[in-house]
């Protein structure tokens, strides 16, 4: 089967058009290679943010080397997840729950200050006293999608970070 001109010629400018404008899928980010090695400091090196953090470096191409003055470092200092009442049933049970999810982190290049980030994530999250047990997975796996989303936030940022 023979493309027209004309359609080649469109599928050609399509291609040329996302090419050039600087689209990328979403994760694929650009890393410099000032940070393509570095080594990442946390205070519980099993803790889940800890794994995808390594998990996503390393699928970015990004050797992780133990701590050394001459490399640069990525620090999560701490990640913490807070529960707040969003609303209430009739009874005075709770009926809805926000969890916000906060990672404190920094990039430090070797011999300059280290540059602090954080990030706060929220999830709204419903409550029914009589799925308890639903619920509690349900808690479970946003809090698993909310550490994933600061994992890829971490990357994001290592992209973006000024190394000169």
């Amino acid at each position: 089967m023979r493309l027209k001109p004309l359609t080649a010629c469109f599928l050609a400018l399509v291609m040329l058009t996302s090419a050039g404008c600087g689209f990328h899928l979403q994760g694929s980010y650009s890393i410099p290679k000032e940070l393509r090695v570095l080594s990442l400091q946390t205070q519980d090196q099993y803790s889940e943010l800890s794994r995808l953090v390594r998990d996503r470096l390393r699928l970015h191409n990004i050797d992780v080397q133990p701590v050394s003055k001459t490399l640069p470092r990525l620090t999560l200092i701490k990640d913490s997840l807070e529960r707040s009442t969003l609303s209430l049933y009739s009874t005075g049970n709770v009926a809805e729950y926000e969890l916000i999810y906060h990672v404190d982190f920094s990039v430090a290049l070797p011999n300059k200050e280290a540059q602090k980030f954080s990030t706060e994530i929220r999830r709204d999250y419903q409550d029914d006293p009589r799925t308890a047990l639903a619920k509690s997975r349900e808690m479970n796996l946003l809090v698993k999608e909310m550490r994933a989303q600061a994992a890829d936030y971490i990357i994001q940022t290592l992209a973006s970070t000024e190394v000169n």
